[in-house]
């Protein structure tokens, strides 16, 4: 068993609850993502423990409930506890980097999805969705849809998140070179979450003297709250584009409350990220490709039948 760092000893007390003395059993991946408050992260727990569990391990479920140092603890808890294997979504890139480091120092194989940790050495491997091209299809979406120009209020994601980063990179990729048609005339973080996406919006709708023809969102949570935004207003006809095909996001879409929603596939994610994982520990075998990213793509009314999850829509 690995030696406890100082952290541990003082986080222990906050991660410790989440295992039960069965967990130093050898057969146990630990499985991690930001926060279950957030229903896209619920859907990749639940695809995590699917493929854990078929792949005949046994997934111990941690919670980051949006806080690294709480993902931290669960983190070297685990790693104290000889769990077999870590997949994660962090909840920071350079918050989360230390445990990722002490995980790998310990001989743990580390599998990140969703969002990467560049600057931990080690890593077995990354799976996710190539979140500057999901920003560039939201772009690229604009323009098709106002070919004459627009303005824009860009709701960004929770600051030093790697998607959030990424997916605002790919939006101005495309609108930069053309923004003396396509004007971002407000542009803040609503940190991933709808009452955010919602404060954000009323105050960028009291701020503009005239309503935008576009609000972006780095995700489906933020433009849910931009839809309840502009229904209080009363206003109509702004194009509303958010980010995860979440199956409440893809019911919007169907009924013309949003326009669009970029799908990145997470269970996907998710599932090919814990085979890769058991690839390694069953028969030591590394991928062939360290960086595996899924292309997102838009899903508009025309081509719903591409979701993910369109059969949970109701």
């Amino acid at each position: 068993m690995p030696k406890l760092s100082r952290r541990l000893l003082l986080g222990s007390a906050i991660a410790l609850p989440f295992m039960s003395s069965a967990a130093l059993a050898a057969d146990k991946i630990l499985a991690s993502v930001p926060g279950l408050s957030f229903p896209f992260f619920v859907h990749m727990m639940n695809a995590f423990k699917a493929e854990i569990q078929k792949q005949g391990y046994e997934a111990i479920e941690s919670d980051g409930q949006v806080s690294s140092p709480k993902q931290t603890a669960d983190v070297e808890a685990a790693i104290a506890q000889g769990v077999k294997g870590i997949v994660i979504s962090p909840n920071e890139v350079d918050a989360m980097a230390p445990a990722l480091k002490e995980a790998v120092e310990a001989g743990i194989p580390v599998v990140t999805v969703d969002r990467r940790v560049p600057s931990v050495e080690g890593i077995l491997a990354h799976v996710g969705a190539d979140n500057v091209k999901g920003g560039e299809a939201q772009g690229k979406l604009i323009l098709k849809l106002f070919p004459e120009g627009a303005t824009i209020v860009n709701l960004q994601g929770q600051s030093g998140a790697s998607p959030a980063i990424d997916r605002n990179k790919g939006l101005h990729n495309v609108l930069d070179p053309v923004k003396d048609k396509y004007k971002i005339v407000f542009e803040q973080t609503a940190g991933f979450a709808r009452d955010k996406g919602l404060a954000v919006t009323e105050a960028a709708l009291s701020a503009l003297s005239e309503p935008p023809k576009v609000i972006v969102a780095a995700n489906d949570d933020m433009a849910l709250g931009a839809v309840e935004a502009v229904k209080g207003r009363g206003l109509s006809g702004i194009a509303i584009i958010g980010f995860d095909a979440l199956p409440e996001a893809l019911a919007q879409v169907r009924d013309g409350g949003m326009t669009a929603t970029i799908e990145q596939f997470p269970g996907k994610q998710s599932s090919l990220g814990v085979q890769t994982l058991v690839n390694f520990l069953k028969n030591g075998t590394k991928p062939a490709e360290k960086i595996l990213l899924l292309t997102p793509e838009a899903v508009t009314k025309d081509n719903l039948n591409i979701a993910e999850r369109l059969g949970e829509v109701k």
